[in-house]
């Protein structure tokens, strides 16, 4: 059976939506979870054909206080070389951006909560055009665009929100991915963080989960189906 294997950094920063398309269309779904053990052993041994790299709340540069985090590097080298389908998610997406040599670093604000992205050209003609719904933003730090890739989506706070290379890799600032009936666990799990974020509050942030997440789903499942065609073609 396929398998997409997904590293994972905090309990409640999971597949989401996207572990059902997956398992629908026959895939076997596994979580490695960073700090439990080598990555790359656990990666490397089951060779799985779908790699994604989930978010979390330390800096992709943070590898001396992280050192899972060099695996992880070592991980999107290795398969960026080899072509295989890679999926990067906000501390993915940096991730990524930082195995192809482009800057990651603070932005010039926190983006928490939701918040339409606009696509650019070559994202209006991707499997991106799918999101025309407000997504959930959950990052401080950012990337430059990677000098191979495809800029792909933006907002007025983060220039590069979405990227590609080719079409088998994909790398995600925001959360396509999360489901409404999870939010309590993200508002739980970063108490702290939105305490701390100037106009961010709870019950925004909940009464907005309640407005756009069922859509979001749904386009989301679509976007991500068309993007495994592709991908796993």
């Amino acid at each position: 059976m396929t398998e997409a294997l997904a590293i994972r950094h905090v309990a409640f920063e999971d597949l989401g939506s996207f572990e059902q398309v997956l398992r629908d269309r026959g895939i076997d779904v596994t979580y490695a979870d960073a700090g439990r053990g080598r990555l790359l052993e656990q990666v490397e041994r089951r060779s799985p054909r779908l790699l994604v790299i989930l978010g979390g709340p330390m800096g992709a540069l943070e590898t001396a206080a992280y050192p899972f985090l060099e695996e992880e590097l070592a991980l999107i080298r290795s398969r960026l070389s080899r072509e295989k389908p890679l999926l990067g998610i906000c501390l993915g997406a940096q991730l990524i951006a930082a195995a192809m040599g482009a800057g990651v670093y603070g932005g010039e604000a926190k983006e928490l909560g939701w918040g339409a992205v606009d696509l650019s050209a070559a994202g209006a003609d991707s499997p991106l055009a799918e999101m025309t719904t407000p997504v959930l933003h959950w990052h401080g730090d950012t990337f430059d665009l990677p000098q191979e890739a495809v800029h792909l989506a933006s907002t007025p706070v983060c220039k590069n929100q979405a990227f590609a290379v080719g079409r088998r890799v994909l790398g995600l600032q925001f959360h396509a991915e999360v489901r409404g009936d999870a939010i309590e666990s993200w508002l739980i799990g970063h108490a702290h963080e939105i305490a701390q974020a100037p106009g961010v509050s709870v019950q925004e942030i909940r009464a907005d989960t309640r407005r756009y997440a069922s859509l979001l789903e749904t386009r989301s499942r679509t976007f991500f189906n068309r993007w495994l065609d592709g991908a796993l073609a």
